[in-house]
């Protein structure tokens, strides 16, 4: 027998409780055990929280996606259309002359007919599209006496870029055949594009300016004429409610609203966007982000609606549809870190050449846009305010709760696939925009809009499980 093989067991016993007495067990730290329990604990089948948030995901999409489903017409529109109508007045003593400017573009969506610049001016097509505007002009006293209206002419002009199709107006007064203050009804083109807007400008006998009276939408379709022109104060009361009902009917300077604000209860962090707890920077940043828009574009409003900057029409409103777009996705990640306030003030100015046009269209005076000028963007100011009082609440309980990021990025992607078909219809890539019954919705229900926000906001704040914790807890991306 070997002695030494029967001793090896042994001696290889005794090397392992020697090396055991020289080199102590590492311990591992109860908090490292806590936290591996804790992420074991969220991997496994009974994790509260995840589930939570994956119900949060599907409730804010089925919300917005039925909200957009419910509020969707048939109806086409535009969200900002590249032209509007004008009505350009002129008072004598015993009548109201003037022209009504019509885009033939929107003419045609309004007609569902394939006019053209050389189509609408062909005798049997104008004495068509005649009787067509005749239809839907009339004009009365306070009294509702009926007005003599007719309708004459015809001729195509290129108004900032797009033709129109240029119609003499003639009102005559009964009776004496006086004029007085008149009411004007007027509805074509309106009645089925609801965004398309009509502004109503009148110069008074012996006055060499324009005054704006007023805008003609989906929602209204008479305005009162003084018959001795506006006062500055009526030109300014006017030139408000002009900006507030252009901003409330124009769905891509809204929508770039929106774009700006989903990310403002975040702060981004290594190209991510996470919640931030602070309230207060939360309200500073909002205020930074409005503030920065009016900004760029009063100054461009401005310098345009003076004569001193002028771009083409077509190439304004292609350039709003890209500032959607991109605001849109710096809504889904972040582009330039704490970038909204130049992102907000540069494309501001885009948006102001947009407003300074449409005042273009009214034809006013040196002396009356000034004060007008104030007035109208004084409305815009206080559109985008109420914007911001009816939907910022919502979006700062909502990024409390696991279910914002899901919201966030179903608004963001929506805004970015809407903004990506103006753009592709601006720049005259496609004929006919897809989406124009969506936009339609949006401008017909934005309190139906607003209150979907509140109600997403409100069920994921109500149900604790969906309630975030953490700042952490709130990646960009889909929640965890």
């Amino acid at each position: 027998m070997d002695l030494s093989t029967l001793s090896q067991p042994v001696h290889s016993t005794q090397q392992r409780r020697a090396q055991q007495r020289r080199i102590p067990q590492r311990r591992i730290p109860q908090r490292c055990t806590r936290q591996r329990t804790r992420q074991s604990s969220r991997r496994g089948p009974l994790a509260p929280n995840r589930w939570a948030g994956r119900a949060g995901t599907l409730l804010a999409c089925l919300t917005i996606v039925w909200a957009t489903v419910t509020v969707m017409a048939p109806t086409r529109a535009e969200a900002h259309p590249l032209s509007t109508t004008a009505i350009l007045l002129d008072v004598a003593p015993d009548r109201v002359t003037g022209t009504v400017e019509l885009p033939v573009d929107r003419l045609a969506i309004a007609l569902d007919q394939p006019l053209t610049p050389a189509s609408v001016v062909k005798p049997a097509k104008l004495a068509e599209l005649r009787r067509y505007v005749l239809r839907h002009t009339s004009a009365a006293d306070k009294n509702g006496t009926p007005w003599a209206t007719s309708i004459s002419g015809g001729r195509v002009e290129t108004i900032d870029g797009v033709p129109h199709l240029v119609l003499d107006l003639t009102l005559r007064p009964p009776d004496d055949g006086t004029v007085h203050d008149f009411r004007l009804t007027y509805d074509a083109i309106v009645h089925h594009l609801l965004s398309h807007q009509v502004f109503v400008s009148i110069r008074p006998d012996g006055s060499d300016d324009y005054t704006a009276v007023g805008m003609l939408d989906w929602q209204s379709h008479t305005v009162l004429v003084p018959a001795a022109g506006a006062t500055k104060e009526q030109g300014f009361a006017a030139a408000v409610r002009l900006g507030i009902r252009h901003i409330a009917g124009g769905a891509d300077h809204l929508l770039f609203l929106v774009m700006l604000l989903l990310p403002a209860p975040l702060v981004a962090r290594r190209g991510q966007w996470v919640r931030a707890d602070d309230l207060g920077r939360n309200c500073r940043r909002v205020v930074h982000v409005v503030s920065a828009f009016a900004v760029g574009h009063s100054i461009t409003l401005a310098l345009g609606a003076l004569g001193y900057v002028s771009v083409p029409t077509r190439v304004v409103e292609s350039l709003i549809a890209l500032s959607i777009l991109v605001s849109g996705v710096h809504a889904i990640r972040p582009l330039v870190p704490r970038g909204e306030v130049w992102i907000a003030a540069g494309f501001g100015l885009m948006h102001g050449l947009a407003f300074a046009a449409l005042l273009g269209d009214l034809d006013l005076g040196r002396g009356s846009l000034v004060v007008e000028l104030l007035g109208f963007n004084l409305g815009i100011e206080l559109t985008q305010l109420m914007v911001v009082a009816l939907l910022m609440p919502s979006l700062l309980l909502l990024s409390r709760t696991r279910t914002y990021p899901a919201a966030r990025l179903t608004v963001a992607a929506t805004g970015v696939v809407l903004a990506a078909a103006w753009l592709a219809e601006r720049t005259t890539l496609l004929t006919d925009n897809p989406l124009n019954h969506v936009t339609d919705a949006l401008i017909a229900h934005p309190y139906a809009v607003a209150a979907t926000f509140a109600a997403v906001a409100a069920v994921s704040w109500a149900v604790p499980g969906l309630r975030a914790s953490r700042p952490e807890e709130l990646p960009s991306g889909v929640p965890s």
